[in-house]
């Protein structure tokens, strides 16, 4: 059998993810860093340069290629139409799905000063920061979780807090920076958030291999998380959230889709049963149902 080659982005994360899989498949090759355009502009909001494939594009191409044959993502990161020739072969068991807020005062984010600073570059979480505390002062942070950190606790920084994915900290041991994991009434997180996923050239005997890590709950929740995500645009930049968990055989998919500013947001959930085509569809139906509530003028 050929030799699996994994690419990946070349953070420290990125880099740990792929390694991860590495482990699991039991595999001693080592990751193929392939830079980004998401890893290359870092003076530009992320929504300015955002759309399909920001993080993505030159790892699919190098797929399409066959100088690699998988390649990692976080989730969040992948849009959900996958090119011709490519699949998802694997999603991997989920880590913490919420998003963490460090402040370098230590006061969760309630207790933050009137007109605080945070520091984010997401739209999701900006505009529900914005529902929960319509004073604070956003500003866009760019840079891998270490320069994120760093800026965060700098006594003279421009920022009192910042949000960062509850996963990515814990991956990388920086747990003990978070001062709070904020509430999913507060903030749900990005479709696909906390999971990893393995895109792979749709070939039999790679997902053959691949199918020996791949956790069949997670990959059912995400995909609710990310049907719902397709049905209203599917790019990862739009401030709306979802999250779909499993328990007793039923599933259940809450979402939410605000407007930029946090001043309007439309909620909705429901259930169905795990199995992938009933996930599909209640994804696709909380879809429709926020869209008859005007979720498209919001998403502008």
């Amino acid at each position: 059998m050929a030799a699996l080659h994994f690419g990946t982005r070349g953070s420290k994360l990125a880099l740990w993810q792929t390694e991860h899989v590495l482990r699991m498949l039991s595999l001693g090759t080592k990751p193929v860093i392939i830079q980004t355009k998401g890893d290359r502009v870092l003076d530009t909001p992320l929504p300015l340069i955002g759309g399909k494939g920001l993080f993505t594009a030159e790892l699919e191409a190098a797929l399409h290629a066959n100088t690699i044959q998988c390649a990692v993502h976080s989730l969040k990161d992948l849009p959900t139409e996958q090119p011709d020739g490519l699949t998802l072969g694997a999603i991997l068991q989920r880590a913490p799905v919420g998003d963490a807020l460090i402040s370098r005062s230590g006061k969760k984010l309630s207790e933050l000063p009137q007109n605080a600073t945070v520091g984010t570059s997401s739209r999701r979480r900006a505009a529900q920061l914005l529902r929960a505390r319509p004073d604070l002062q956003l500003l866009d942070i760019r840079g891998n979780v270490d320069t994120r950190i760093q800026k965060a606790l700098d006594p003279t920084g421009r920022y009192d807090a910042i949000l960062l994915a509850h996963a990515g900290l814990e991956r990388l041991g920086y747990s003990d920076v978070i001062t709070e994991v904020l509430p999913f009434d507060v903030m749900l997180p990005a479709p696909g958030q906390g999971a990893i996923a393995v895109q792979c050239r749709d070939e039999a005997w790679i997902k053959e291999k691949l199918s020996l890590i791949h956790h069949l709950p997670t990959a059912q929740a995400v995909t609710a998380e990310r049907a719902f995500l397709a049905a209203l645009g599917g790019g990862c930049s739009l401030p709306l959230a979802a999250y779909a968990h499993t328990e007793d055989s039923t599933l259940t998919l809450m979402a939410r889709v605000l407007s930029v500013d946090g001043t309007r947001c439309i909620e909705v959930t429901g259930t169905a049963s795990p199995f992938d085509s009933d996930a599909e569809a209640l994804g696709a139906q909380l879809a429709e149902e926020a869209k008859a509530q005007g979720a498209m003028e919001l998403l502008g």
